[in-house]
């Protein structure tokens, strides 16, 4: 069994099972365009519908017309089974039930209209005030899921303002630090509450969990063609996306769920949250399927299909790129700006600045920008991290500041000795999006 990730090949002659990334199968396809070194392959978590997936499902399905010999498994724990199963011309459906136990759903909802209606920080206290007093027969830790960080922070104030309550309050979410999102998996003996984005949601399972408080709300990416930019708005989850938060105190033991709206607002609810493809910019898929000689989207298997506003807004920005011509066939330059692994906005940008003699930086800091930014500002110190974070600062422009912190982190070495790492922590700055950054940078430069 071996894996291969973005920088990480694990793999030999000897592999009989591979576990991977969608992006690299869909990589891969430009050198073996009918996956012909697989005999089977299994697309996890399908129910996330991300554009790789859905683009995934498009290609396989057009693979097994060809290759009649390739097994297609597609799994997820909450899927539209006989949807997926038409699209695959009649698949087989294939249960298998996870284990879970019994969950009491009680619903406590915030009329918001109503002036002396709690806020959401006293909701979420109210709602584990409620616990603590009836799940005294249950042992285990609670997990709330909030939209964001400013939620997180705001709940987190609030309950360590009470020292009658008896847990300790933990918050989880993507920009965390590595050290305080390994505190969520450390063994404890008191009692805990984890306050988390959606991110717990299916990417990660949190042990011991046996209540949750939801507030039916997430940060949900949308792409605006009018305003030309992608926004995160927070939405009401979806009816699926409440399940899934539900289910995460039914692993271990019976559990209560909580949920900070009614019922009938549940049932409200869509099904399904919209798949990415209708709701994010699709240059960077146009200008994919062109190199990799797919047709157009528009004729395209998917199982959604794409709008057409996004189609033409991605065409659009695609010719301002000169990726694409007048009659949107695939230019020299596009193939050229295809074959880098970032967007296209910033692949242009590379390939403009090879001409204009500043390759170097902008090498730095289109990689830079493709990764999350790795400095950290820990909640119980965000002044310290301010205060290291602004010896890289410039007045002049903070592209100026990324490639001072470049240079900064270069003096330090390699990471093959501890003084990289202690300078990182000393600096508040995640090591591994350090090390993400010199090896995408690295990658751009070959």
């Amino acid at each position: 069994v071996g894996y291969q990730v973005r920088f990480v090949d694990r793999t030999s002659p000897r592999t009989l099972v591979k576990l991977m990334t969608d992006g690299l199968l869909l990589r891969e396809l430009e050198s073996d365009p009918l996956l012909e070194r697989y005999d089977t392959l299994i697309l996890d978590e399908a129910h996330e519908r991300n554009l790789n997936v859905d683009f995934l499902l498009g290609v396989c399905r057009q693979l097994v017309k060809k290759r009649p010999d390739l097994r297609v498994i597609v799994t997820s724990a909450t899927i539209e089974t006989a949807r997926f199963a038409a699209y695959f011309d009649g698949a087989p459906v294939v249960d298998v039930e996870g284990r879970s136990f019994p969950i009491e759903v009680r619903y406590r909802p915030l009329h918001e209209e109503d002036a002396e209606a709690p806020s959401l920080p006293e909701a979420v206290a109210a709602a584990l005030d409620e616990l603590d007093r009836d799940g005294n027969s249950i042992e285990g830790d609670a997990l709330v899921f909030l939209p964001g960080e400013k939620q997180i922070s705001e709940c987190r104030d609030l309950l360590g303002r009470s020292p009658a309550r008896d847990w300790d309050v933990l918050p989880l979410y993507a920009r965390l630090s590595a050290a305080e999102q390994d505190r969520i998996f450390a063994p404890h003996a008191r009692r805990r509450v984890v306050l988390a984005t959606n991110v717990a949601e299916t990417s990660l399972t949190i042990p011991g969990v046996r209540f949750v408080v939801d507030s039916g709300l997430a940060r949900i990416s949308r792409y605006s063609p009018r305003a030309k930019f992608q926004r995160l708005p927070i939405e009401a989850v979806s009816r699926a996306s409440a399940d899934q938060r539900k289910g995460r105190c039914g692993r271990v033991g019976e559990g209560i769920c909580i949920r900070l709206y009614s019922e009938e607002e549940f049932e409200a609810r869509p099904q399904y949250t919209d798949p990415e493809i209708l709701r994010t910019n699709l240059a960077s898929l146009i200008l994919q399927m062109a190199a990799l000689r797919l047709g157009v989207p528009e004729d395209f298997p998917f199982l959604d299909a794409p709008d057409t506003r996004l189609l033409n807004d991605g065409y659009r920005l695609l010719q301002e790129l000169s990726a694409v011509d007048g009659d949107r066939q695939i230019t020299r330059l596009g193939r050229r700006m295809a074959s880098l692994p970032v967007d296209p906005r910033l692949a242009r940008i590379l390939l403009g600045a090879g001409r204009t003699g500043c390759l170097r930086e902008a090498l730095v800091i289109a990689s830079f920008l493709s990764i999350q930014d790795p400095r950290e500002r820990p909640a119980d110190k965000t002044e310290a991290a301010d205060e290291k974070h602004a010896q890289f600062a410039d007045e002049r422009s903070d592209f100026i500041a990324v490639l001072n912190l470049w240079r900064a982190a270069r003096e330090q070495g390699t990471g093959g000795s501890r003084a990289p790492r202690r300078w990182c922590k000393e600096n508040f700055l995640s090591f591994v999006r350090m090390r993400e950054w010199q090896d995408l940078h690295d990658q751009l430069t070959d």
